[in-house]
């Protein structure tokens, strides 16, 4: 017998000598049996706290029965869950699991709900399911994201420096994987700030001045989603960008539109969204008729893959107007994570943005700015 069978049958037979002061009874394939406590059950596999191994997982096809006196609620992968409305479709009772079918037995006289365990997408305790129906999370709680910070300094001939950060937040309502979306919350901010500076000094006899360089590049969004289904939505959407080598003293995006969900995984997930919106564009020379009121659009595509070594993100943007059709801008954004230490990683990324329509200036403004970053995230996730 394997040590783990072993120990499967010396927990019976101990239970055998000495009642348990659990009441959960999870007998394996085997027919081995273990007393404890049933946790919860979450895309076919089952958690199970015994004192003598503490909490266990295992897949359905290695459990015979399964007993439980506690309260359940049994989330069947083929019935839509849209909070309160629907929170009468979900069976909740005391557990029992035999012959791969699922049956919770209500304290009513109702008749058992009984589902294929293939079908039994989520098992939670009553509990649970109630604190996430019945009300919505504080405005601080649930917040998941992450905040990168970087810097670079030079002291040479010309000395140089450079700040860049960002912070980017997202807040799923309900907080759980188990019940469909009912918003979403996000917000973001990007910054990359640096100066090179040139003493003044002569040469040949003639005093040459001393110079700075400047660059400044900011950005800052908010959006809210409204779910009508677990993949399409409504939004309002926000935004906010400074680009001084663009001469963009600001961009303000105020909009709505919709958006769906065309890929949503475990491990990836893409968005296609598409807005209407007033644009303002207001620009650092100041010169008579560059500053700009728009009405366009935004049509966004959103990307993430997040594998056990390395978190990859991918946002795609363009920005028509139709009031001044050569108003238009595009940005791209990429950031690869590969994790470092507990909630650390290390980054980098790039920012690509194009401005097509730049006040004429000396020397000329270049339409598209180009950004390289390295730094280390610091991962925020939202406690339960």
């Amino acid at each position: 017998m394997s040590a783990l069978g072993g120990a499967f049958g010396t927990t019976a037979l101990c239970s055998a000598q000495t009642p348990p002061s659990a009441t959960d009874i999870l007998v394996l394939s085997n027919g081995d049996t273990l007393h404890g406590k049933f946790v919860s059950e979450i895309g076919g596999k089952v958690t199970f706290h015994s004192d003598s191994l503490g909490d266990i997982t295992l897949s359905w096809d290695k459990i015979k029965e399964l007993h439980s006196n506690q309260k359940f609620a049994v989330l069947d992968k083929n019935v839509k869950l849209r909070g309160k409305r629907t929170a009468g479709n979900i069976p909740v009772g005391t557990l029992d699991v035999t012959n791969q079918v699922v049956s919770a037995r209500p304290d009513n006289a109702a008749p058992v709900a009984a589902i294929p365990v293939a079908n039994a997408q989520f098992i939670i305790d009553e509990a649970s399911l109630h604190k996430q129906l019945g009300h919505e999370p504080s405005l601080l709680a649930g917040w998941n994201g992450a905040a990168t910070a970087g810097a670079t300094l030079i002291t040479a001939t010309q000395n140089q420096y450079t700040f860049s950060g960002a912070v980017n937040l997202v807040r799923v309502v309900p907080t759980v994987p188990w019940l469909n979306p009912s918003n979403r919350t996000e917000l973001g901010f990007s910054g990359s700030y640096g100066k090179i500076t040139q003493p003044s000094y002569f040469s040949d006899g003639t005093f040459v001045p001393a110079s700075v360089t400047k660059s400044a590049i900011y950005h800052a969004d908010a959006e809210r989603d409204q779910f009508f289904s677990p993949r399409f939505f409504a939004l309002a959407q926000t935004a906010f960008d400074h680009n001084f080598a663009q001469d963009l003293d600001l961009q303000q995006i105020y909009g709505g539109g919709f958006g769906y969900t065309v890929l949503k995984t475990a491990k990836q997930e893409a968005n296609l969204k598409g807005t209407m919106q007033y644009e303002k564009q207001q620009f650092i020379s100041g010169a008579a008729g560059t500053n700009q009121n728009l009405v366009g659009s935004t049509f966004a595509a959103n990307y993430a893959l997040r594998l056990k070594f390395i978190n990859y993100t991918q946002g795609l943007s363009f920005i028509p107007a139709y009031n001044i059709p050569r108003a238009y801008s595009a940005n791209e954004t990429n950031i690869l994570a590969v994790p470092a230490y507990k909630n650390l990683s290390f980054s980098v990324g790039t920012i690509d943005t194009y401005l097509n329509d730049p006040p004429l200036s000396v020397p000329p403004t270049k339409r598209n700015s180009f950004q390289f970053t390295m730094g280390l995230t610091y991962a925020i996730k939202a406690k339960d």
